[in-house]
C-alpha cells in the first residue's frame, strides 16, 4: 500500500511537468515580423546580448550593434567581430540575460514544491502505519 501511494503522488505530481515540457517543443518557425520584434526587443549595445541561431544552424552570440530594416549587426563579446544576419536567415533569438530564464525559475519551484509535497505525503503515510 506504501508503495502505490508514493507512485500515485508521484505520477500526480509530474503529469503536468511533463504536459508543460512537451509543449514548449510544439512550436512554428517565426516570421520576419516576429524576429524584427524580438531583435528590436533586445535593443542595442552591449547589454543587448544574445544568441542567433541561422536556419543553417550556425549559432553566433553576441550582442546586438546595429538595427537595419533588412538586417542586423551582432558583435562577439571577446573579438568585437561584427556579424551581419539577414532577418530572412533567422530561425531562433534568444536573450543572454546571465540569469535563469522565467521557464527555468518555474521549473525549479515545481520540482521544490513536488519534493516538499512527496516528503511530506511519505510522513503521512509512516506516521498512519505506526
Amino acid at each position: 500500500m506504501k508503495t502505490l501511494s508514493f507512485f500515485m503522488s508521484a505520477l500526480f505530481l509530474l503529469v503536468p511537468a511533463m504536459q508543460t515540457a512537451s509543449a514548449q517543443n510544439n512550436k512554428q518557425p517565426l516570421t520576419i515580423e516576429q524576429i524584427k520584434i524580438k531583435v528590436a526587443r533586445l535593443g542595442t549595445g552591449e547589454k543587448a546580448r544574445a544568441t542567433i541561431t541561422t536556419k543553417d544552424s550556425a549559432k553566433v552570440k553576441g550582442y546586438i550593434s546595429r538595427v537595419g530594416d533588412d538586417d542586423f549587426v551582432i558583435r562577439d563579446r571577446k573579438t568585437d567581430a561584427a556579424t551581419t544576419i539577414r532577418y530572412a536567415d533567422v530561425a531562433k533569438v534568444e536573450r543572454n540575460s546571465g540569469g535563469h530564464s522565467i521557464a527555468r525559475n518555474i521549473l525549479i519551484g515545481v520540482g521544490i514544491g513536488s519534493a516538499v509535497v512527496v516528503i511530506a505525503v511519505m510522513a503521512a503515510i509512516a506516521r498512519n502505519e505506526r
